[in-house]
């Protein structure tokens, strides 16, 4: 297995998931380590200079006018952690506690937060040994950063929280829920006791956030891909056209996500039997906007996750403490790094973009059960009536989308002060990564309700041309096949809930993908 070597300035979005969901580990380069130390000889030689540095001989946020005393310093970095350790709500998901830790690793590898080596290690072997800090999910405002749930995480460190501790059992597993100093012992690591600057070092930044995000963003980019796969196969179920998707159109409003989508739905729908059935001899001039749109609606989209994988691209490579020190200016200067307004709005932004993924694959699986809309039985079962076939998976879909609305009201649009108007404009960036991570969950189960549909689909329209079955474009045809090896047609009513997760597993996992590029090559 690769082992990542973090230097605070070259993480990738790819190495976060393989960390986080396939447990690679992780070490400080030897930059990092040279970095991490001269920082903190530096801090150590201002506390021998009695220099008053925020945070470190003051107090916090509005105290930052009380001068700590000397004998003070460690009991001030212990009471940071403990009085900010105030969350509230159930527990955040393993998988994003595990990318938090590797993010808050990666911006002290950096080498500005003026932390010791020894308590970044500690950090390190926590995550490489799979002991996760349990975290609760509110309280953060979002700056200065996500103070809450890091303080938590802290917690963890200093031998006073509680983890999920797997010990020696399967990476995969739920674990179980231990004081930490006990997990810490079970596995040879020592609880850190906190000196000058690192509580502030370990609690100042946008980790939560950011870990939503960059696991999101993931998915998301995934996601675009089988929201094609899943279109086109709507497309042929329904005997939509493929002009809608000719090149030259969209070769005029060269968005490069229109483009890339368009691309995607011709070679899906390449040497359609499907399509040629009906090409010279079909009534209707045009599709609907669900059907004739999907560049357009996909298109636009993908270029706003891309705008999103860029700015996390950026975050997690980011120093988001404060103060920074500088070793080779001799300087800390302070200043709002961990404000969480570019991850707040970029996280908005991907709700609603993800969200319009499922508005529009709900409009196709209406017409795909709508008898009248799609020329197929009616909610495409064949002995209608005492079977109601698909009728409620539309049900299902519907109610989802809906949430979704009410989920992409922006978060980053609120600003609640704290620290008696000190801390006077928050990004409650919180907010807005956890709803979108809500709003991602939401639109894979849409898209596996429009994969079960549209196979059910494709079931009937392979035949309407006799009893040879017409075969669908290569990459639909290679989609239909996996769909089919895994779910069998919908002869007669069942528990439609277990058919859309078996659906739900071939969004989430990458059989239904890599079936499908086999055929096409890699989709854009």
């Amino acid at each position: 297995m690769k082992t990542y070597f973090l230097d605070g300035n070259s993480l990738s979005i790819h190495a976060v998931q393989d960390v986080v969901s396939h447990f690679a580990p992780v070490k400080l380069s030897p930059a990092a380590r040279k970095q991490i130390t001269a920082a903190r000889n530096l801090v150590e030689s201002w506390m021998k200079s009695g220099e008053t540095i925020y945070g470190v001989t003051t107090g916090f946020g509005e105290f930052s006018n009380v001068r700590i005393s000397h004998e003070n310093i460690e009991q001030l970095q212990e009471n940071l952690i403990l009085s900010h350790a105030a969350g509230a709500g159930e527990p955040l998901p393993r998988e994003i506690v595990r990318a938090m830790m590797l993010l808050r690793i990666n911006a002290l590898a950096k080498g500005f937060s003026g932390i010791r080596l020894e308590t970044v290690e500690l950090l390190v072997g926590m995550l490489n040994k799979d002991i996760i800090p349990v975290i609760p999910s509110q309280g953060s405002v979002g700056s200065s950063g996500d103070l809450v749930q890091l303080a938590h995480l802290v917690l963890a460190m200093i031998g006073k929280g509680t983890v999920w501790e797997t010990r020696g059992k399967k990476k995969n597993d739920n674990g179980h829920i231990v004081d930490s100093r006990v997990a810490l012992r079970n596995h040879n690591l020592k609880p850190i006791k906190l000196t000058a600057k690192e509580g502030l070092a370990l609690i100042n930044g946008t980790q939560m956030m950011t870990a939503y995000a960059v696991l999101a963003v993931h998915q998301a980019i995934a996601l675009s891909k089988l929201a094609d796969i899943a279109a086109a196969m709507s497309v042929e179920a329904l005997r939509g056209s493929d002009t809608q998707f000719d090149e030259r159109i969209h070769k005029l409003r060269p968005y490069q996500g229109q483009l890339t989508a368009a691309k995607n739905l011709r070679r899906l729908m390449k040497g359609s039997e499907i399509r040629e059935s009906h090409r010279f001899n079909d009534p209707r001039v045009q599709d609907a906007y669900s059907i004739r749109c999907i560049p357009q609606v996909h298109g636009a989209s993908r270029d706003a996750i891309e705008y999103v994988r860029s700015v996390v691209s950026v975050e997690i490579n980011s120093a988001n403490d404060n103060p920074l020190i500088f070793p080779k200016d001799r300087v800390h200067l302070e200043g709002g790094n961990f404000h969480g307004q570019p991850i707040a709005l970029a996280m908005d932004f991907l709700a609603i973009a993800l969200a319009e993924l499922a508005n529009i694959s709900e409009r196709r699986i209406e017409r795909l059960v709508n008898g009248s809309l799609s020329g197929l039985p009616r909610f495409l079962t064949a002995n209608g009536g005492l079977n109601s076939g698909l009728m409620i998976a539309q049900y299902t879909a519907a109610s989802i989308v809906s949430e979704n609305k009410v989920l992409c009201h922006p978060g980053s649009v609120d600003s609640i002060p704290t620290s008696a108007n000190q801390e006077d404009h928050n990004s409650m960036g919180s907010i807005s990564a956890q709803k979108a991570w809500r709003v991602l969950k939401n639109v894979q189960t849409v898209l596996a309700i429009e994969l079960l549909c549209a196979a059910q689909g494709l079931d009937f329209t392979k035949k309407l041309n006799g009893e040879k079955a017409m075969k669908a474009g290569a990459g639909v045809e290679a989609a239909y096949l996996c769909v089919r090896h895994h779910i069998k047609h919908l002869d007669r009513d069942k528990v439609l809930h277990t058919e859309i997760q078996k659906a739900l597993a071939l969004v989430l996992h990458s059989s239904l993908l890599e079936s499908v590029e086999t055929m096409t090559g890699k989709l854009g």
